[in-house]
């Protein structure tokens, strides 16, 4: 069977993640960085100014900013949709009221998964907010108590709750590489950032989660941020893609540890479903093949202020003297280091129905199943 066209993969897209499927979680819990943060960044004080709060972030769907690091939704927003739920409000916008039983969203964009004292004890800056994956989890456990009528209530809840655990860790590693610090040391990390990951994991589960979403890292030598600074005249740092070889292989060496914990949490906690989420493997898919799914750019950035990728930090996205692309549907980078909502889109039908999520979401529901029409398996399969 042939594999179908980009143009009709992308009319299947609103059926795999079919707003009128009946909800396989009635809640969702969301943590981590820029690639999951919905509005809170914005709400930090001394942030409100931040790129995602200026225009032309949001401008797809939501039409204005909301504080999201794309042009449009996220890959929460379209885990949220495809469950029928609503879009996750801002942790630091809902706990002022509202109807929050349905979820909420604790990420941060520049948030690390180690606190900042590990960081400024080695002299690497991480930002003036203090919103580690530790800080995130606090959050949910001072708002907890405030969503349940009774513990019995609680548990039930959580019982029927997708929690995401980021991505996070990215962070832990963009800073010390953007501050010049050495792959070496760099790489010193990773067992640090996957036992804090973990620890978070097992927390979550002491307080009564019982399904987990985990996602790896994406593949840091194929971002557009990296293909700027690395910028290399020798053929062997890249690899057949046009990737950045030795960050990909770092991207990797973290997310095999991360797999690792991921299994070895998933035999001590028989009572819960984790899920592994290969982020790296599902851009991977789309890098590899960008044509295929309706992508015309492979590593420009859709907005930013010029250089080889449209990518200059002194001129990012959100500043005057940006240029903006006319489609942002053709492009797979946003703004040199966040993705276009079309790459979100097709990263999250990969997670919903497989193959890159492991075991994937909609396999994971307790009582109900998604409403999936199939596209060749050829489409959704992982990148060689």
């Amino acid at each position: 069977m042939e594999p179908p066209t980009a143009a009709l993969f992308l009319l299947l897209l609103p059926l795999l993640l079919g707003s009128s499927t009946t909800a396989c979680y009635s809640t969702i819990f969301s943590f981590g960085d820029s690639l999951a943060d919905t509005g809170n960044l914005i709400r930090v004080p001394g942030h409100a100014d931040c790129q995602a709060g200026r225009p032309p972030y949001g401008m797809t769907y939501f039409h204005s900013p909301t504080g999201r690091f794309s042009d449009g939704r996220l890959i929460v927003d379209y885990i949220a949709e495809a469950m029928g739920l609503p879009l996750l409000p801002p942790y630091l916008e809902a706990w002022r009221g509202g109807r929050l039983r349905k979820g909420v969203n604790f990420a941060v964009a520049g948030a690390t998964a180690m606190d900042n004292e590990f960081f400024q004890e080695k002299g690497i800056t991480t930002g003036s907010t203090n919103c580690s994956l530790r800080f995130q989890i606090r959050w949910f456990q001072q708002l907890l108590p405030s969503l349940c009528a009774s513990p019995t209530d609680c548990e039930d809840m959580l019982q029927n709750t997708l929690f995401l655990m980021g991505e996070i860790g990215g962070n832990d590693y963009n800073f010390p590489l953007s501050q010049g610090r050495s792959l070496q040391e760099t790489e010193s990390f990773v067992p640090l950032v996957v036992d804090t990951i973990s620890s978070g994991i097992n927390k979550l589960i002491e307080l009564g989660a019982r399904a987990l979403l985990v996602p790896g890292i994406t593949p840091l030598g194929c971002n557009t941020v990296y293909l700027t600074t690395y910028r290399s005249d020798r053929a062997e740092d890249y690899d057949a893609i046009g990737c950045i070889r030795w960050l990909n292989e770092f991207s990797q060496y973290h997310n095999g540890h991360l797999h690792d914990e991921v299994r070895r949490l998933q035999a001590l906690h028989p009572e819960a479903v984790i899920i592994y989420a290969d982020y790296y493997g599902a851009m991977m898919n789309i890098f590899s093949d960008p044509e295929r799914f309706g992508i015309e750019e492979r590593f420009l950035a859709c907005c930013g202020g010029g250089g080889p990728y449209n990518y200059n930090s002194s001129r990012p996205c959100g500043s005057e003297g940006q240029t903006v692309c006319d489609d942002t549907s053709t492009y797979l980078h946003w703004d040199g280091l966040h993705m276009t909502e079309a790459t979100y889109r097709i990263v999250s039908v990969g997670l919903l129905q497989g193959p890159f999520a492991v075991p994937a979401i909609a396999t994971t529901c307790p009582a109900t199943r998604f409403s999936f029409t199939h596209p060749s398996s050829s489409t959704l399969s992982s990148a060689s």
